[in-house]
């Protein structure tokens, strides 16, 4: 880390803030203080330079135009790359998934630029919106229990040689490519569709953050009986018939 303080940045909140997304903010906050860590949380408005010496960088989801200002400052900026460059942690939602790609379809029709952080090129879908609850298999390599989640949007994400599924579908639509992928990370950089928010859902996530951002193995454990029972609850649901 880059000093005694755990500094997590929220970037964007005044564009990439949609369905309680700053939760994941708030979750991370938590899971850090009941370890005994200090936490310096870091709001970024998009009219501020992004600081480049961050150790957990979150990102949320956006409707069409405010995601088009959002990869353009954000690329403008240089900040978020420069901080992965460092070593920092991102961990991105929906809109802020598509903007670490290479690209994607903008509310113009555009093709846009992305941050290149993740080896993904997304466009927009003309079939029926992926809305409702998921639940996925994580990617094995990242010892996770089952992704929960709840996706709304119409794009479509298609991976890369060098970008990883983040899980695998059982229910739901995921990336939307049909080939059942979920989300996508690459080293230090994680990016996903799922709203929930997501890491009150699967607090392990939160979790695994935190231990790349310490450089360590494991943490100490804390009482997770709230995020089971969220966990639970809403299993069930993705599972039960339409």
């Amino acid at each position: 880390m880059s000093d005694s303080s755990l500094r997590v940045v929220w970037v964007y909140p005044d564009l990439l803030s949609t369905y309680g997304d700053q939760g994941n903010v708030l979750v991370v906050g938590r899971r850090a203080h009941q370890r005994g860590l200090n936490v310096d949380r870091i709001d970024v408005r998009s009219d501020q330079p992004v600081p480049t010496s961050g150790d957990i960088y979150l990102i949320g989801g956006g409707e069409d135009r405010p995601q088009r200002l959002a990869a353009e400052r954000l690329v403008r900026d240089g900040g978020l790359q420069r901080a992965v460059d460092n070593g920092a942690i991102v961990f991105s939602v929906c809109a802020g998934y598509q903007i670490l790609g290479h690209e994607f379809v903008n509310d113009q029709g555009e093709r846009q630029p992305g941050l290149g952080l993740l080896d993904v090129t997304s466009v927009r879908g003309t079939g029926v919106r992926c809305v409702g609850d998921v639940l996925a298999d994580m990617d094995e390599h990242l010892r996770l229990p089952q992704l929960t989640g709840f996706e709304n949007h119409q794009g479509i994400t298609h991976l890369g040689p060098t970008a990883r599924p983040l899980a695998r579908v059982r229910f739901g639509n995921g990336n939307g490519t049909g080939d059942g992928t979920e989300g996508a990370w690459n080293d230090t950089v994680f990016g996903t569709y799922m709203h929930g928010p997501v890491l009150a859902r699967n607090p392990l996530i939160a979790d695994l953050l935190l231990k790349l951002a310490l450089d360590v193995n494991a943490l100490p454990p804390v009482d997770d009986r709230w995020y089971e029972a969220l966990r639970a609850e809403r299993i069930a649901a993705a599972t039960q018939p339409a």
